[in-house]
């Protein structure tokens, strides 16, 4: 006789699933940023390299999306509670502190981009102060038409970060228009704990990488 499970067994079993493709594809994230700063490091200590001070941009967007992750929390331990406005709440709220987010990264971009600090430009681009490491006896004034592989590294990093928290955006959209229509209750909320999960590693992988490129530049 074929064994057919039933309708609360399947949706555990659907929950499992769903919860390992998110934690397969946080170690994948992990593994990709690992490689990046990794690859950071063994290209700085070949030399050619600019060392530039950070903008101050970078301290607001850290401040912001530390705070995000405590609505996000809060929406977390309201579907627990069975409340729908706090779940709701919480959710635009994080929602609009990851928008804030991303804005003050353009801002910090642009900033870097007035300094003549951009993806594919030059060593002798820059127009602000910087300090210049070299691979052998070159001089700076030798060096002018050497890629800033500094900055692209830089773009690459966080660029890449703000790729994956817009996917943390969207996936906030989706619960949130599910939790309007009252899908979740406080025995359903896996949605709202994945969602939950996803966004607090975003928010510790952009310390990391903060801190790594604040401290080893």
């Amino acid at each position: 006789m074929e064994y057919v499970m039933e309708p609360r067994e399947e949706i555990k079993v659907q929950r499992k699933a769903y919860r390992g493709v998110l934690w397969l594809g946080i170690v994948s994230i992990i593994m990709l940023f690992a490689g990046l700063t990794s690859g950071y490091i063994v290209r700085q200590g070949e030399g050619k390299w600019v060392e530039f001070a950070l903008p101050d941009m970078f301290i607001l967007s850290t401040v912001l999306i530390v705070l995000s992750s405590l609505p996000m929390q809060w929406a977390l331990v309201s579907v627990k509670k069975g409340n729908n406005s706090g779940l709701r709440f919480g959710l635009l709220l994080t929602f609009l502190l990851g928008g804030a987010f991303v804005f003050t990264q353009y801002l910090a971009w642009s900033e870097l981009f007035s300094q003549g600090i951009a993806f594919t430009s030059r060593i002798r681009d820059i127009k602000g102060e910087f300090t210049y490491i070299p691979s052998g006896e070159e001089t700076l004034s030798q060096v002018g038409e050497v890629s800033n592989v500094a900055a692209s590294f830089l773009y690459v990093i966080t660029g890449l970060h703000v790729i994956h928290l817009l996917a943390g955006m969207i996936a906030l959209i989706i619960v949130f228009s599910r939790a309007i229509l009252s899908k979740y209750s406080e025995n359903n909320y896996n949605g709202v704990r994945m969602c939950a999960i996803y966004w607090h590693f975003l928010g510790g992988l952009w310390v990391y990488l903060f801190f790594f490129l604040l401290y080893i530049r």
